[in-house]
């Protein structure tokens, strides 16, 4: 029996998986990406936030909600050796009827485009919004 094809959120987390653990280069997603989501990548690729010392990361869960029509908000769960960690991302449907990537969150991690400074000391980092079905 053929292995069966990943549906696109899945694929999608797959390949932001190799690109935020070190795997694959970032320019890797340019023709997979829409708006500010290639220069999120830029920004969060450096901190290589999914790399281990050990086994590669592993995709454990991966769920979508679609908002509207041609939309996708897809949360995941990821495994880095002992550390569990999620990835929330959108993809959005072009006239040419593929898939794209048009935002990119990781749990602690939130790539501001433009805005290079770090938050004030005295207010928190955001966190992204994990569906509660998502969260291990």
């Amino acid at each position: 029996m053929p292995p069966r094809a990943l549906p696109p959120h899945a694929l999608f987390a797959e390949r932001l998986l190799a690109v935020l653990s070190g795997e694959r280069p970032v320019h890797w997603m340019l023709g997979m990406t829409v708006g500010e989501a290639y220069e999120q990548l830029v920004q969060l690729a450096p901190e290589t936030p999914f790399r281990s010392l050990g086994a590669r990361p592993v995709l454990r869960t991966c769920r979508f909600h679609p908002p509207r029509t041609g939309a996708v908000e897809v949360c995941a769960v990821v495994a880095t050796g002992e550390r569990i960690r999620a990835m929330a991302f959108r993809l959005e449907r072009g006239a040419d009827r593929r898939w794209r990537c048009a935002a990119v969150e990781l749990d602690g991690l939130h790539a501001r485009v433009g805005d290079p400074s770090p938050a004030p000391a005295d207010r928190a980092p955001a966190r992204p919004r994990v569906p509660a079905q998502a969260r291990p």
